[in-house]
């Protein structure tokens, strides 16, 4: 479509400039919301509820413009503004103490007409049809809140801003605002812009979340990324020095993250200005310059940064905040509790902080202290898609709820679960979830077989039972009793030896490589070559070794990634042993990493041995790699196939990417003389990437006229990367 047919963005905000007096609270915001939910995150103070009320004509606007669909709203009386469909949920609610929440609602209802009546907000909300007639004052934190909510939705707006709707809210609503929040995305009546310091919530509701600083736009970032980088966070989100704050940051309209100016070195004695000498209130007036630089104090660098040394070494070694560290035991508490319980025991003795988390789905209520309900609450369709009939959708939906749950969760030491396979399934996919290294141990009955379904591309250790974990036994309490010490004995190590890998790697950013046997010279090479600047992870491209790649990657503990082993999409489309998922690049997509890949070993289809082939595949072109593992030529029609798809999911990638085409073979069986050589193959691949790949200088195929495994090729991948890796690198290193 072109841009000129392209419908206008639901709000559009240009150099937008609100003073206070002397104050200037709004220091030309630029910002674009094009349809669905997003989120504006930053400290109290930093302007968030001043931008709302600019949008909604509630401040005076000094510079810059407000568009709502196309259409120029600044300056506009506020009344006008929502005519012209913006809804708008205020900090603190502001609802009338002696209107009950019928008469509340019966007010917004006759604004406009659409797809919110009364009817429905009573059957979203139930627990507000249950209080109809009490009046606003008598309602708690959380009904205030799905009123106000309501209020606004009554309206039918075509843009609804929300300013803090979670802000002082128990969890099991916050849970429930934030499902609202996902549904509103979904639905696509209209756009959301949300103002929120649960970062939790903002990260889960918008795929981008802005982040304001001073008054302006700091960057805009991908939320994946924000939710996984608790160093971030903590500069910018967090409590601490205002110098360690990055300097503002220009977005242009596309809304990528941009590499931030270097701050400025201070070496000497630093002037440290309070602005509020006295807590301010909104009748407050600016304290006079003067007095501000009169009462000003020196503070030696030097002492500063002994103090932030000295601090970060008393904090645990976890990059999880929020509240000491704890670790989970989790399972079906309705059948294992005895079991459970001596496992908690077991790790509270250790000296470890611990919850007990329920997970059964038989909807009886059992002494822990994170509840089955509870959890249940955090399913987009709440705790009815969990306590239902039908087991096997029950399990599916706790197990979804589960995960959801255990996302938010920032401190989280440790997962162990014990139970048999209803059990596994429950707690594996939310395992799944944390990040490489948290310690995540699973005491299962299923634990001799084929775990693969489980453990998937994550670090979890699977312990087989023995017994079933039926009661206790001479053989379960010791079989337990290991697991609950092990578990212990992780969490503590990585509790007090965490730094011990910064050491060894010298804090070096971390690169993602995929290798096959077939492109082993190649990856020997780049490593060697980086090694003095990255560490280079090395993962073997069996369907999980990608999968664990990318969940590195959405983790944020990866910098960059080169992807020369991209062999799994032949045994994905061509039904080969070692396939990856529909979701292969999908992490790259999502973080905008830097990223340089290419087509290492797309000659092959991995099969067993030889009688395992399919059928519809005898007569083709094989090469027996090993009594178990037989290859297949790929043909030019599969070529072409694999280059439509490949390409289909690199013009999805907005960060930096380089796309290597080796012309002389894609792998060591794919060169002059090798059983594997079909130039016609290769270069159908090739025709379909140039074809279909959007180049952009962002966005770029190169040919090299060399095999993948040639040291030349090897020199051009590692060219490439540290020349992405350098413009990016400055964002990178703070990332980390």
């Amino acid at each position: 479509m072109s841009e000129a047919r392209r419908s206008p963005a639901a709000l559009e905000v240009r150099g937008l400039d609100v003073y206070y007096g002397h104050s200037h609270a709004l220091q030309g915001v630029d910002l674009t919301l094009e349809s669905g939910v997003f989120s504006v995150v930053g400290r109290n103070g930093m302007g968030k509820t001043t931008l709302c009320k600019a949008i909604m004509g509630l401040v005076g606007v000094s510079g810059g413009s407000i568009r709502v669909r196309g259409e120029d709203v600044t300056r506009r009386p506020p009344a006008q503004i929502a005519r012209l469909g913006v809804g708008y949920v205020p900090q603190g609610r502001r609802l009338w103490r002696s209107l009950s929440v019928d008469e509340h609602l019966q007010l917004a209802g006759g604004m406009r007409s659409g797809a919110w009546t009364v009817e429905r907000i009573y059957d979203t909300f139930p627990r507000l049809a249950e209080r109809k007639g009490h009046g606003g004052g008598q309602l708690s934190g959380g009904e205030q809140q799905m009123l106000a909510i309501s209020r606004a939705l009554l309206t039918n707006p075509h843009l609804l801003i929300m300013d803090e709707p979670t802000e002082g809210l128990a969890p099991v609503i916050v849970a429930q605002v934030e499902g609202m929040l996902l549904r509103l995305g979904e639905d696509g009546d209209m756009s959301v812009l949300v103002i929120e310091q649960n970062i939790g919530v903002a990260t889960a509701i918008s795929r981008n979340v802005a982040i304001m600083v001073n008054g302006r736009i700091n960057r805009i970032i991908d939320s994946g990324r924000l939710a996984a980088d608790r160093d971030l966070q903590q500069r910018l989100l967090g409590v601490g020095l205002h110098a360690e704050l990055e300097p503002d940051l220009d977005i242009p309209a596309s809304g990528s993250e941009t590499k931030p100016a270097p701050a400025p070195r201070r070496d000497g004695p630093v002037r440290i200005y309070v602005s509020n000498p006295v807590l301010p209130t909104r009748w407050s007036q600016p304290e006079p310059i003067a007095r501000i630089e009169a009462a000003a104090r020196t503070r030696s660098t030097e002492v500063t940064r002994l103090e932030e040394t000295t601090r970060r070494r008393r904090e645990p070694a976890l990059t999880q905040s929020a509240g000491p560290p704890v670790v989970l035991v989790v399972g079906t508490l309705d059948t294992k509790g005895q079991e459970l319980r001596f496992i908690r025991d077991i790790i509270a003795a250790a000296g470890l902080r611990t919850r007990l988390v329920d997970v059964s789905t038989s909807g009886k209520h059992s002494s822990c202290d994170v509840s089955a309900q509870e959890i249940a609450l955090n399913h987009g369709r709440g705790g009815a898609a969990v306590f239902g009939p039908d087991r096997g959708a029950a399990v599916t939906a706790m197990a979804d709820a589960f995960a959801n749950w255990l996302r938010r969760q920032g401190n989280v030491a440790g997962v162990i679960s014990a139970g048999g396979t209803g059990a596994a399934s429950l707690v594996a996919p939310g395992m799944r979830t944390l990040a490489v290294g948290v310690p995540k141990l699973i005491i299962s009955s299923v634990a001799s077989g084929d775990v693969g379904p489980y453990v998937g591309p994550s670090d979890i250790t699977m312990m087989y039972s023995v017994t079933d974990v039926q009661g206790l036994n001479t053989i379960s309490r010791t079989v337990l009793a290991n697991g609950a010490n092990a578990i212990a004995g992780m969490v503590k190590a990585r509790l007090n030896e965490n730094a011990a890998t910064a050491r060894q790697t010298g804090g070096l950013p971390s690169v993602g490589i995929t290798m096959f046997g077939v492109t082993t010279p190649a990856v020997q090479k780049i490593a060697a070559e980086l090694r003095d600047d990255f560490e280079c992870l090395v993962f073997h491209a069996t369907g999980v070794g990608g999968r664990s790649m990318e969940k590195l990657v959405e983790s944020g503990q990866l910098a960059g990634v080169i992807d020369l082993t991209t062999t799994e999409i032949c045994d994905l489309l061509m039904g080969g042993v070692f396939p990856a998922t529909e979701d292969r690049f999908g992490a790259i997509i999502r973080s905008r990493l830097p990223y340089v890949g290419s087509v290492g070993a797309l000659d092959m289809v991995n099969f067993g041995a030889p009688d395992t082939i399919p059928e519809r595949y005898r007569g083709r072109k094989f090469h027996v790699h090993n009594p178990q593992v037989t290859l297949m030529r790929t043909t030019v029609e599969e070529n072409e196939r694999m280059g439509r798809w490949i390409a289909e999911r690199l013009n999805q990638m907005d960060g930096p990417v380089r796309f290597f085409l080796p012309e002389g073979g894609v792998s060591a069986l794919d060169a002059r003389g090798q059983p594997f050589w079909d130039p016609d193959a290769d270069a159908a691949l090739f025709r379909a990437l140039e074809r279909d790949v959007r180049q952009t200088g962002n966005r770029q195929l190169i040919r090299i006229p060399k095999n993948i495994n040639d040291p030349d090729f090897a020199a051009a991948i590692v060219s490439a990367f540290r020349t992405l890796f350098g413009r990016t690198g400055a964002r990178r290193r703070l990332a980390r």
